[in-house]
């Protein structure tokens, strides 16, 4: 994918999520994809037939609301002396707000992260955003497999994501002193049931991996000891995926463990994955925090508290934030309160009275809680990292410490 800050795919994620959610009455809402080549005046054309073929919709309202969406699209484009570089996206159409008549004409013009390649033109009850939801997508994905004499364990990482995919163990015998021939028979029969293991390791490998070989930009192999050299000097894995192998790293877990260790210690070969980037960026927020006067901040209250004195040099936000930020004013005094919720319906069951005059607080504003985050981000000129939940490192962010951290660039002493 083209180069996009975290900040700018989060919130192109966020935008293709809320126009995947929303539904026409009829097939009404209108989806227009035009590739970076393709001439505006041909669009223009083909729009025209399209307001002329939209006579034939047999349903009155249907067809009003298709050709209002033409109608806005043609307008849109003559903004336009030709597509932008990756091209155009625009969705049009009466998204209703409640019962019959409530329709409202919503439209959305995008400058997608790559270029649309294919031409589209769609009607429905939907939007077609699978071409955009493609093109965020992370394709390109790495084999990642700790191996020791024990046991065996193999995945994929793909973006931000890690996936087991299987997990074997071998059976063979450590070594013990018999002495003499039978010691010699014993080793020999060690030494086979070790080859067999790695046989059958590598046949699950190209059984997994063989498919994702398009896709697939390398291999890492991990794992204590030798065995797993032992397994890329052998003819184990089919001849493509052995040319795939980048990198050979001591780890001492193997397991799920040892699959993360592989993954951590291999950061140079990974270093244009996404994932890298955020387990960096959170292990250096761990390592503040454990500090004495480590310069670190984690908390709704206390992050925007630094963010508002301009302490915070790189705010880490939760992708699954999820929370909203109301304003409640009260109708006697003009008194005014903010809280933070998690939902629409725990808004509207507060009921909080003024603390001033005792009136019922009414909602007179909302605003997402990572969008107010943001914006005093982007006015104390601070960097902000939208930090996924797929990953361990992900999950400590957003479990622990709520969602919102933050590396300081100085200390703060309350």
């Amino acid at each position: 994918m083209a180069s996009v800050s975290s900040k700018e795919l989060y919130e192109f994620k966020k935008t293709l999520k809320e126009l995947a959610n929303k539904r026409g009455r009829g097939t009404e809402l209108v989806s227009v994809y035009i590739p970076p080549t393709k001439q505006l005046s041909d669009v223009g054309k083909h729009m025209r037939d399209e307001m002329g073929q939209s006579a034939n919709i047999k349903s009155k309202q249907t067809r009003k609301n298709v050709q209002s969406a033409i109608a806005v699209i043609l307008e849109s484009i003559k903004l336009y002396r030709q597509p932008p570089e990756n091209g155009l996206v625009l969705f049009v159409g009466m998204i209703p707000k409640g019962g019959p008549g409530t329709e409202k004409m919503e439209k959305y013009i995008l400058e997608p992260p790559e270029p649309v390649q294919t031409y589209w033109y769609k009607c429905n009850n939907e939007f077609f955003v699978e071409p955009l939801e493609y093109m965020i997508e992370e394709h390109d994905v790495y084999g990642v497999a700790v191996i020791d004499r024990n046991e065996a364990t193999y995945g994929t990482l793909k973006g931000k994501r890690e996936n087991i995919l299987g997990h074997l163990t071998s059976g063979v015998p450590g070594k013990h002193k018999a002495g003499g021939q039978s010691q010699r028979r014993f080793d020999r029969v060690i030494e086979d049931l070790a080859h067999q293991f790695l046989k059958r390791i590598g046949d699950h490998m190209n059984e997994a991996y063989l498919p994702l070989k398009d896709d697939l930009k390398g291999i890492i192999l991990g794992g204590p000891g030798f065995t797993k050299k032992d397994f890329y000097d052998g003819d184990y894995l089919q001849y493509e995926l052995k040319d795939k192998v980048i990198s050979i790293v001591d780890t001492s877990y193997t397991g799920e463990e040892g699959i993360r260790e592989v993954i951590t210690k291999s950061a140079d070969d990974l270093e244009n994955l996404d994932v890298m980037h955020e387990k960096k960026l959170v292990q250096r927020f761990i390592k503040e925090l454990i500090k004495t006067k480590g310069l670190a901040s984690y908390g709704e209250d206390e992050v925007r508290r630094n963010l508002t004195m301009g302490a915070v040099d790189v705010l880490l936000l939760s992708e699954d934030l999820g929370s909203m930020r109301k304003k409640f004013t009260c109708s006697g005094c003009g008194n005014e309160e903010f809280i933070t919720v998690k939902s629409q319906a725990e808004a509207d069951n507060l009921h909080k009275k003024c603390p001033n005059c005792g009136e019922n607080l009414k909602e007179s504003g909302s605003v997402d809680l990572d969008d107010e985050f943001v914006e005093l981000a982007e006015e104390m000129n601070t960097d902000v990292e939208f930090i996924s939940t797929e990953t361990e490192e992900g999950m400590q962010i957003f479990r622990a410490f709520g969602g919102i951290a933050a590396i300081l660039r100085y200390y703060v002493d309350y």
